[in-house]
């Protein structure tokens, strides 16, 4: 059997974080919600826009028959088509000079990240790109247990073409032993 994990979202002020378990989107948008319409919630192409950033992580809820979880990697496994001028996506994954990321006191923001500021990889990375307690080598003995967070952010510009972006898959991947 196997372990059982979830990738959560985590919105809201510090003092009174709202997590959703598993959303069934990851849509970027003009609100710091779970699961949002892009179309009621649009990203304004401006200098320097930005989408709420998505402070997401791995959640282990059950270990099933695995022992160890570990080597979390996240990536943009299909560009659907590619990116729109102007279009990118930032994240704080990367498999050298890891540090684990604070949430913020006031919750995600859609002003510049001073959190994710490494381009979202587009193939799958070597070897783990989140880690588990500031580490990239951290493991799961337990559950339940948390990895650290992976924070997304699109970014646009004054030249991103007015109406939807090319929708973009990101793969989240594990290891079990």
């Amino acid at each position: 059997m196997a372990a059982s994990v979830n990738i959560n979202e985590t919105n809201g002020p510090l003092a009174s974080p709202v997590e959703t378990i598993d959303p069934s989107n990851i849509n970027m948008g003009s609100i710091a919600a779970a699961e949002i319409a892009p179309a009621t919630n649009p990203v304004t192409a401006k200098l320097d826009g930005h989408a709420f950033e998505k402070w997401l992580h791995f959640y282990l809820s059950n270990l099933g028959g695995s022992v160890i979880v570990d080597n979390f990697k996240v990536w943009l496994s299909n560009l659907g088509g590619g990116w729109r001028t102007g279009e990118g996506m930032s994240t704080n994954a990367r498999t050298t000079g890891y540090v684990a990321a604070s949430y913020p006191s006031g919750g995600p923001v859609d002003t510049d990240s001073s959190v994710a500021t490494q381009a979202m990889p587009e193939t799958e990375p070597a070897g783990a790109n989140i880690g588990i307690a500031g580490s990239l080598a951290g493991q799961m003995v337990s559950a339940p247990a948390y990895s650290d967070y992976v924070v997304i952010q699109l970014d646009v510009s004054a030249l991103t073409p007015a109406g939807a972006v090319n929708q973009k898959t990101l793969t989240f991947q594990w290891d079990e032993q």
